[in-house]
């Protein structure tokens, strides 16, 4: 598959490991180019910068505050695209709440923003970028948890997880991204407690 991630930051750069990890090509877009390039020279083929969206699934490797505005930019080209969501909306002065409205999600709001035919699925945002990169953590498989409306949406965001040596879990519905949310803020809330230096992982067993 081919791979766009918008946001070269360090979640972009982990993002992007796993997905060359299993075998796709990806393209870059940041705002500042020269950081995107940098980040493309760093991870070497088949990483690219991108000049027009021409992925099979589009991440928004991207802060919540940013969403809004990389998918208007784009807006033209999510036309019909797998579009992940992979943000965690948290006040971060307090770290003790999310900021999006009741009853949403940044990963919903993400849904009503994008072109008809684009399918959004949240998944990367209980997975940290430092794990991403070392692509497992105490040796065990990381976890990404997918939820979104549209199986087969969910299915290749999940192929794209297995195939970087991940474990896919489909937990459901968009709405559940509410709940995704709700750990993604958990999960950063206790690093400092648990001295896990954003290098900790979640996981499930059944």
């Amino acid at each position: 598959m081919r791979i766009s991630i918008i946001g070269a930051g360090n979640m972009g750069r982990g993002i992007a490991t796993r997905a060359i990890a299993g075998g796709n090509e990806v393209e870059l877009f940041d705002r500042d180019e020269k950081v995107a390039s940098e980040l493309a020279e760093d991870l070497g083929s088949p990483v690219s910068v991108g000049s027009e969206i021409s992925g099979d699934i589009v991440v928004l490797a991207l802060p919540y505050e940013a969403n809004a505005a990389a998918i208007e930019h784009h807006r033209d080209a999510l036309a019909g695209k797998v579009v992940v969501d992979i943000a965690n909306p948290l006040d971060w002065s307090t770290m003790d709440h999310v900021v999006t409205p009741p009853g949403s999600s940044s990963a919903e709001e993400t849904a009503r923003r994008v072109p008809d035919g684009a399918k959004v699925v949240k998944a990367f945002n209980t997975t940290f970028a430092k794990t991403l990169v070392a692509g497992e953590v105490a040796g065990r498989q990381l976890a990404v948890l997918i939820a979104g409306d549209d199986d087969d949406a969910k299915a290749k965001v999940a192929d794209l997880a297995e195939a970087g040596g991940m474990r896919a879990i489909d937990v459901g519905p968009l709405a559940r991204a509410r709940m995704l949310e709700q750990v993604g803020l958990f999960h950063i809330a206790i690093q400092q407690q648990i001295g896990g230096g954003f290098a900790s992982a979640l996981e499930l067993y059944w």
